[in-house]
């Protein structure tokens, strides 16, 4: 069992490893939905009531790692682009997808957030979160703008779409095990665990190019 922490930087450390073993709990077991705070705390070698000293309860713990996505989410984008300039609505939706497909942990609690997590918390917690998320989003936007040639206006738009589909796919296409069951069963159904990254990339190009033919920006 680790002994408590004590600095600001062991706090701040400890924090982390609480939020790496959840994400890596969610990858294991298949979804957000699945981590509970005993497991985490488990794999992180603390005793369960040592969480409470970071985090209030699971959808504390959970919100945090979403707010950790947005950033994430952030600097991949960042990276991609790197120095490039004058990317067509393709390239971009290309980026948007190839960058939010890699982080899955967070693309399944965009859901989650949006349903409860949010709600959960108390009012500080949730606008810790808001304030964060809508900064990424943000920056987000200014780096797709210097390499892009889409005006602001519509990459809001199209990020906006991404994170919606990119939610909603991801739900669809890591079934629970009951479904996954169940579409063995009755593979006519099977059709809408769909191919998350490849469908995400074909609307969203859509969007991209529907978005650009407008004349309002």
């Amino acid at each position: 069992m680790r002994e408590r922490a004590r600095s600001a930087g062991d706090k701040l450390r400890r924090s982390e490893d609480l939020l790496d073993a959840a994400e890596a709990l969610a990858l294991e077991l298949g979804g957000a939905r699945f981590v509970t705070v005993a497991a985490v705390t488990q794999r992180v070698g603390l005793h369960r009531t040592g969480v409470r000293r970071y985090y209030a309860d699971k959808e504390e713990l959970l919100l945090e790692l979403a707010e950790r996505g947005w950033e994430r989410w952030r600097d991949a984008i960042t990276t991609e682009l790197g120095d490039r300039t004058g990317l067509d609505p393709p390239a971009i939706a290309a980026v948007l997808t190839s960058t939010i497909v890699g982080l899955p942990v967070f693309c399944d609690l965009l859901t989650h957030a949006t349903l409860s997590l949010e709600g959960d918390v108390d009012i500080e917690r949730a606008r810790r979160y808001k304030t964060t998320s809508f900064a990424a989003f943000d920056e987000i936007i200014d780096a797709l703008t210097r390499a892009g040639t889409m005006p602001a206006g519509q990459l809001q738009n199209l990020v906006s779409v991404t994170t919606v589909l990119a939610a909603g796919f991801w739900q669809v296409s890591h079934p629970t095990p009951t479904l996954a069951a169940l579409y063995e069963q009755e593979p006519r159904w099977a059709h809408v665990a769909l191919d998350f990254a490849p469908r995400l990339r074909l609307l969203l190009e859509a969007t991209a190019v529907g978005l650009a033919a407008r004349t309002d920006p």
